[in-house]
């Protein structure tokens, strides 16, 4: 089992930037693939960025440029630097990890995290 626990969410103004970090514990050693996914009311979780193990990295469409994901193997944790926001990005974010590949999801998620961005 892998647990994941997320902070960094909060309120921010269009334009601004937000940090969110995902650390892992438990069985670790399993894990290739972490990644974030988001969830806007109404909408299905989409994928917004995975990194595996060896530093190759997936993004979406919609946050080339903007976003970048790391990975600090040693704390077990992967974050999400997110600049430039738009009130489109409003969501609640999730950690993901167990998947083999970057572009589909792992058995593992964290709780969640609300990104609101205003205009």
């Amino acid at each position: 089992q892998v647990q994941l626990v997320e902070s960094g969410g909060g309120l921010v103004q269009a334009g601004g930037s937000l940090r969110l970090s995902c650390a892992a514990s438990g069985s670790i050693f399993s894990i290739n693939v972490m990644g974030w996914y988001r969830q806007a009311p109404g909408k299905q979780r989409e994928l917004v960025a995975g990194i595996t193990s060896g530093g190759s990295i997936k993004y979406a469409d919609f946050v080339k440029g903007r976003f970048t994901i790391s990975r600090d193997s040693r704390k077990n944790t992967v974050y999400l630097q997110m600049n430039s926001l738009k009130p489109e990005d409003t969501a609640v974010y999730y950690c993901n990890a167990g998947s083999p590949f970057l572009t589909v999801s792992g058995a593992y998620w964290g709780q969640g995290t609300q990104v609101t961005v205003s205009s």
